[in-house]
């Protein structure tokens, strides 16, 4: 391997170090609040929300499958959907009403007053997310956000946000993988043989 290969891949460990050591520092507080709200929310009937595009719309399909199956303990389902799976749905809303429209007519049919709308941009200015993270807010849902740049107008409107401040957008995602694994973790510890 060219030494400028084995600098690459050793600054890019690095840089990753860098972010999950600020991670730790400063998210602590977040992810117990996630983790109660989800637990709460589920406890109370409540429904869990996922929407992303490109690899956050994986991340959001992800945290639905930890739900909804298992994360490492057998227990019962938990209601989560990812707004990002049905095709059907997606590509006519676009076509129909545009794709910054997507998630929020979405969130106008199946959210309710009480649900969690996890959304998740790296920027956190994404138009469908933001769209459908300001109306789950006038329907008095829960808005928790992830991101990847500070006061983002995302953060804004959110009840809870994950900032996971990075220039690199796959560093932000590496960080956002580990939280919400954290957060499914704690979640599902509070439905184990429940």
């Amino acid at each position: 391997m060219s030494e400028d290969v084995t600098n690459i891949i050793t600054e890019t460990i690095e840089r990753h170090k860098k972010a999950l050591a600020k991670f730790e520092s400063d998210a602590l507080d977040t992810l117990t609040l996630a983790a109660e709200t989800i637990t709460r929310t589920i406890k109370k009937g409540g429904r869990v929300y996922t929407c992303g595009n490109g690899g956050s719309a994986a991340d959001a399909q992800h945290i639905a499958s930890e739900l909804v199956g298992r994360f490492e303990r057998e227990r019962k389902g938990l209601p989560a959907v990812a707004l990002t799976t049905d095709t059907s749905v997606i590509t006519s809303l676009a076509n129909d009403y545009g794709y910054e429209n997507v998630f929020a007519k979405q969130v106008e049919a199946l959210v309710s007053k009480g649900d969690i709308l996890w959304s998740i941009s790296t920027s956190g200015t994404s138009a469908n997310i933001i769209a459908a993270a300001e109306l789950a807010k006038k329907k008095n849902a829960t808005v928790l956000a992830f991101t990847g740049k500070p006061d983002s107008k995302l953060e804004q409107i959110a009840n809870i946000c994950l900032c996971a401040n990075d220039e690199s957008t796959a560093r932000s995602q590496e960080i956002h993988q580990l939280a919400y694994h954290i957060i499914c973790d704690l979640v599902e510890r509070s439905f184990t043989n429940s």
